[in-house]
């Protein structure tokens, strides 16, 4: 049977080979080809390889079991890669508007017809990759390899428009309409600001975990109302859970009849852990605390 650390072995190094090879094609026929757009993809992927080698080696430290310096474990490891390829992504797009901007006051040379077909090629294998890598995250609740998943999804947006750009440029040049003839160009702007915006999005979550944002109401409501369900808890006085990258730690404080003896409050705090547990296989805690429930006279 797979463990969750070699199947996040397989899907990054999966990762950093495909992207290896796309970033050397895309970066030689970009430019001796002379598309901007296609070469800032080859950049992109190229940086992708780079993300995926780092998410490598902080797997293996997310699935380190917890120890005496890290009693809740080591998972928030992943988030830490969820921010660098953030981070990565954002000098991304920044390089690629800085490139469009400048191709726009350049004299105009029509790209090479190979430029299309690298886009569409890349468009084609990336869509696969994103499918699959999203899979095994969702999977095996690995921030790593969503954040991953997401870097795939920027490259298909990429991709797409990187080969709508090219394919515009041809266009323009056939029909003698000169805006289309910086297709090309524009396109890069556009993915600029595309990569910018999912890198935004990537960075939130990741500072929203290591700051440790309550878990959505959704969840938090459903674990309400299992806790509820138990006639011993009179009342649920508090309810928070954490992301800890793969897993989430929860904690909670409900009161029970204060005549109750510490045994029957420890054996309801059990039940009611191991009912969430067993539901939610990705809770790795559930830390319980008891107060007395006084009856009104």
């Amino acid at each position: 049977m797979q463990t969750r650390e070699s199947v996040s072995r397989m899907v990054l190094l999966i990762s950093i080979w495909s992207n290896a090879v796309l970033a050397v094609g895309k970066m030689s026929i970009g430019w001796f080809g002379g598309s901007n757009a296609v070469f800032a993809d080859g950049i992109h992927s190229g940086t992708d390889v780079f993300a995926a080698v780092i998410a490598l080696l902080i797997v293996r430290i997310s699935n380190k079991p917890a120890d005496d310096d890290h009693p809740y474990g080591h998972g928030k490891a992943e988030i830490i890669s969820s921010a660098i390829v953030g981070v990565l992504l954002i000098l991304i797009s920044f390089y690629l508007g800085y490139q469009g901007i400048s191709g726009l006051i350049e004299p105009f040379t029509l790209p090479s017809i190979l430029a299309i077909y690298v886009a569409v090629l890349s468009f084609a294998i990336k869509q696969f990759l994103y499918r699959y890598s999203l899979k095994k995250a969702l999977q095996y609740k690995s921030k790593a390899i969503e954040a991953i998943a997401i870097d795939h999804k920027a490259d298909i947006a990429a991709s797409f428009t990187a080969a709508i750009g090219v394919s515009l440029t041809y266009i323009g040049t056939a029909a003698n309409i000169p805006f289309l003839q910086y297709s090309d160009k524009m396109a890069s702007i556009i993915v600029s600001i595309l990569i910018l915006k999912i890198a935004i999005e990537l960075l939130t979550e990741a500072f929203n975990i290591l700051l440790e944002r309550n878990i959505d109401g959704e969840f938090l409501n459903d674990l309400q109302q299992m806790i509820s369900e138990f006639h011993e808890v009179k009342r649920i006085d508090r309810i928070r859970a954490r992301d800890h990258g793969h897993y989430i730690m929860v904690d909670v404080r409900i009161s029970i009849d204060s005549e109750k003896t510490i045994k029957e409050g420890h054996d309801i705090a059990k039940e009611i852990k191991f009912t969430l547990m067993e539901k939610y296989t990705n809770i790795e805690e559930v830390l319980i605390h008891l107060n007395p429930y006084i009856h009104n006279r």
